[in-house]
């Protein structure tokens, strides 16, 4: 089996905010003064980071040229995170509030290329993967929020 340019360019898509995200977690442990805060998202990611190295591996296994770079929606998803956080009171919570928009948003981008029923199995299980882990990251963001 082998990649249509539909799955291709799906991956690409998911590539490609998986840098973003990795770029936005930068951000966010940049902006923190909580050194728990800190280590979190420096876990996060350098998970992204690997995330994307996966997925890029994965991708030339099946034939498949991987994006490089992030994407302008996700540059501006940082400028955005980079303001919000400058004027709020509580800069900690406007930026773990920016990481759950985000987070949610992936585990919609992953379920809906997860659930194409063209997917070779190995890469269906990568995918499976990364959804669960950034399922995992957004209870604990969540649950971080909460308690903030």
């Amino acid at each position: 089996m082998n990649y249509t340019d539909k799955i291709g360019n799906k991956l690409n898509e998911l590539l490609e905010k998986n840098y973003d995200a990795e770029a936005g977690y930068k951000l966010a442990k940049e902006k923190v003064n909580n050194s728990r805060l800190e280590n979190f998202f420096d876990t996060q990611q350098k998970e992204r980071y690997n995330f994307g190295h996966e997925l890029k591996t994965e991708m030339k296994t099946w034939g498949q040229e991987p994006d490089k770079g992030t994407s302008v929606k996700g540059d501006m998803h940082r400028t955005w995170m980079n303001i919000k956080s400058t004027f709020s009171n509580n800069k900690e919570e406007a930026i773990l509030e920016e990481a759950i928009r985000g987070e949610k948003k992936a585990v919609e981008e992953y379920n809906e290329i997860i659930n194409d029923t063209d997917l070779p199995a190995s890469t269906k299980t990568i995918l499976t993967n990364h959804r669960n882990r950034i399922q995992e990251t957004l209870n604990n963001v969540n649950v971080m929020e909460a308690t903030h």
